[in-house]
């Protein structure tokens, strides 16, 4: 009886030390830092940098990097974060991350500016796919540009980290990159002698309210129906999956099942933010610029809230109220109307020019780039300047213009609209060298007839024969207008209006 009792216990002890074995290699993780650091990164200078990432849990990680060695511990969750002393620009240095079994070395990394390049497909689109491709990718020779491009995440699977990899400029790296990030980044570069860090975050036809946190949309009455109306499409989905399944399982004969139409992942509120954003957050940047607002076009009214919201989320999230937002306004496109009418696309324009009221925005009005038949203009060289003007002057406060002529005030006065302007620069005149066009004209509620317009020093005054008393005044207001309004830097004027008649897009969502 005592040997089986001892063998029993024996066998017992084998077991609980087998199971404390498990437990304890189930818990040990490799230490790793997040997919977002790398070698040849650039960190931004003259600001706190944290650094983050997996192991161990209750593991001390040492980050030893320009003198400064910092400590932290590995949360019982497997995570750890550390905080870096600003450290300041043009430097070329090595990063340490170790624990007592364990550790990462990086190397080359810069300090100096990193931004965030975000958005739709017009800020994915790449250098090759641009204007002058060739003749851009061959002397793209800028060791001191660094970009990370953030590979394109599974939307099937749960939020993960970021795949990507820092790279020096090259012709051999910049061609698959971002056209806007890359022609913004060279010419701060260029301009700063600093180097410059690009981050490409962005996805075709991605609506903005994917690239928005799911707590943030459901506090807003306006919004929560984004987030409540995901678990149907989740059916939808769910159940095409398996059709397509027993179809692949019956030797896939017969038609394929079609995908639901209604499914559109991408476009989902918050599937980006969770798998593309969220992972990067809160990598210190000096700011970012934004090409976004397509797929939210048939909802400009609502863009008017959206927008700014997502621009409040986003600083909320990297804990800075005055981090720089640059963004794109919509350029043109469409077959060009013939008489004045209403357009979506001028609307979501409106909710963009709208949000320059928020503290820290600037804005590049691209209206003159555009192609009627291709929603992809491949002039982003312009595109890419107007942004690194707003930068230069709103962030670096480099005497610059930067912006074309906006609104600023109006007068009625013996029976013609006289606009003041701001913006101004060295003078108003046109992209042609012709007569102004591209304004319209009404009487109080009436309709809108194709205006006159001359320029009188700031000021364009606006008529029509047809209108003894115009009352309110649009310009470049069309999907693809015929506007030719520029400052003397070659800039062109915003599409605006004066009346607020309700909308095609008021009631959309």
């Amino acid at each position: 009886m005592h040997d089986r009792f001892g063998r029993w216990r024996g066998i017992t002890f084998h077991i609980v030390a087998l199971v404390a074995v498990l437990v304890c290699s189930a818990s040990a993780r490799a230490l790793e830092v997040a997919g977002i650091f790398g070698n040849h990164m650039v960190l931004q200078a003259d600001a706190p940098v944290p650094v983050w990432g997996t192991g161990t849990p209750g593991e001390t990680i040492t980050l030893s990097i320009a003198g400064q060695k910092v400590q932290t511990t590995v949360d019982a969750q497997g995570h750890w974060r550390a905080e870096l002393a600003p450290i300041q620009p043009n430097r070329i240095l090595a990063m340490e991350i170790a624990t007592d079994k364990a550790g990462i070395t990086l190397f080359d990394i810069l300090t100096g500016d990193v931004w965030l390049c975000s958005g739709q497909s017009n800020m994915q689109w790449s250098v090759q796919q641009s204007m002058n491709s060739r003749e851009e990718t061959a002397k793209a020779h800028y060791p001191q540009i660094r970009l990370f491009l953030v590979q394109q995440a599974s939307l099937d699977d749960p939020p993960h980290d970021v795949r990507g990899a820092w790279v020096k400029c090259s012709p051999e790296t910049v061609a698959g990159f971002s056209a806007v990030g890359y022609f913004f980044g060279r010419e701060l570069h260029t301009t700063l002698d600093t180097p410059i860090g690009l981050i490409a975050n962005a996805w075709g036809g991605s609506s903005a309210e994917a690239w928005m946190p799911r707590e943030s949309l459901l506090a807003d009455p306006q919004f929560a129906y984004m987030v409540e109306g995901l678990p149907a499409r989740q059916v939808a989905l769910d159940a095409y999956r398996k059709e397509k399944q027993a179809w692949e399982d019956a030797g896939s004969n017969g038609p394929a099942p079609k995908w639901p139409r209604e499914v559109r992942q991408f476009k989902w509120a918050t599937v980006l933010y969770d798998r593309m954003l969220e992972p990067i957050i809160p990598y210190a940047l000096r700011g970012v610029i934004w090409y976004q607002g397509e797929e939210n076009a048939s909802r400009g009214y609502q863009y008017r809230r959206l927008f700014p919201a997502l621009i409040h989320e986003w600083r909320k999230q990297w804990g800075r109220d005055d981090l720089p937002f640059l963004f794109v306004q919509l350029t043109s496109f469409h077959k060009r109307a013939t008489e004045p009418g209403d357009s979506q696309w001028a609307e979501l324009r409106e909710a963009q020019l709208m949000t320059l009221s928020v503290p820290h925005t600037a804005m590049a009005v691209t209206i003159d780039v555009g192609d009627a038949d291709n929603i992809h203009p491949k002039n982003k060289q312009a595109v890419g300047h107007r942004l690194a003007l707003a930068a230069l002057a709103d962030v670096y406060g480099h005497d610059v213009e930067h912006s074309g002529p906006m609104l600023h005030s109006l007068i009625a006065f013996k029976h013609k609209l006289h606009l003041t302007m701001q913006h101004v620069g060295a003078g108003l005149t046109t992209s042609d060298g012709q007569p102004l066009r591209g304004f319209e004209v009404a009487a109080d509620d009436g309709p809108y007839v194709r205006a006159q317009a001359r320029i009188q020093g700031d000021t364009v005054v606006v008529w029509s024969d047809q209108i003894a008393s115009p009352a309110t005044v649009r310009y470049a207001w069309a999907d693809n207008p015929d506007a030719t309004l520029i400052n003397a830097a070659g800039l062109p004027a915003s599409p605006f209006r004066t009346d607020s008649r309700p909308g095609l897009t008021r009631d959309n969502r």
